[in-house]
């Protein structure tokens, strides 16, 4: 851990932080922090910032009720520049967007990213618009019953790659069990953020009880 005097500051006192979710990993927005927002930031685990507009520290969410819930900071190499991983309760932007980068430049065609979110957003769309010819739109024709049978179907095959230590193999059928679990998220509107949270709660939960043991 390094402390705030082994940060860099700009001229004005300020060093740029990148707010990222904590879930999705995508960029919430990009805002200054002088020592004391930093400070405050840190005490209360809420993002604080100096608004260089109006010239006065800004406890975001103080007004919308959108606080970002700190996770960490983090320094770069050149400790003149701060990732938060933040926690949101609401909109990043003060458009009420997500996000405040909404708005795409330009993109590959031959590359593209993939995340749990994005598939989770297609098999939404899918669920939505029904287009003929696909195999995710048969599985949510054909209902919960359907859906959870593929599910078991494929949590087998998973077991029979594994039994027969083929690496490959097992991760063809995990990728496969995943894609349907997911189907089945959507149709019983489970969000990845739903199990996100999940997850981590027994992240803490199995840290203490580790903490219990060696005591």
């Amino acid at each position: 851990m390094i402390n705030i005097d082994e940060l860099k500051f700009d001229e004005k006192g300020l060093i740029p932080a990148v707010v990222v979710d904590s879930v999705t990993k995508r960029v919430l927005t990009v805002a200054y922090m002088n020592r004391e927002s930093l400070k405050i930031s840190m005490e209360k685990e809420l993002t604080c910032f100096w608004s260089r507009s109006r010239q006065e520290l800004w406890l975001k969410g103080e007004t919308s009720g959108n606080y970002q819930h700190i996770v960490s900071i983090t320094a770069d190499c050149d400790r003149d520049a701060l990732v938060v991983v933040v926690e949101p309760d609401g909109p990043a932007c003060h458009l009420g967007t997500f996000s405040c980068f909404e708005n795409p430049v330009w993109h590959s065609d031959s590359r593209s990213e993939f995340s749990l979110e994005g598939l989770y957003k297609l098999l939404e769309g899918r669920k939505r618009d029904m287009p003929e010819g696909s195999y995710t739109s048969y599985l949510f024709n054909k209902g919960l019953d359907k859906i959870l049978k593929k599910v078991g179907e494929e949590c087998t095959e998973v077991i029979i790659a594994a039994k027969a230590e083929d690496k490959r193999e097992t991760v063809y059928e995990i990728a496969d069990l995943a894609y349907h679990v997911m189907v089945l998220m959507v149709e019983a509107g489970i969000s990845v953020e739903d199990v996100h949270r999940e997850l981590a709660s027994r992240h803490v939960i199995d840290h203490k009880v580790k903490q219990e043991k060696m005591t």
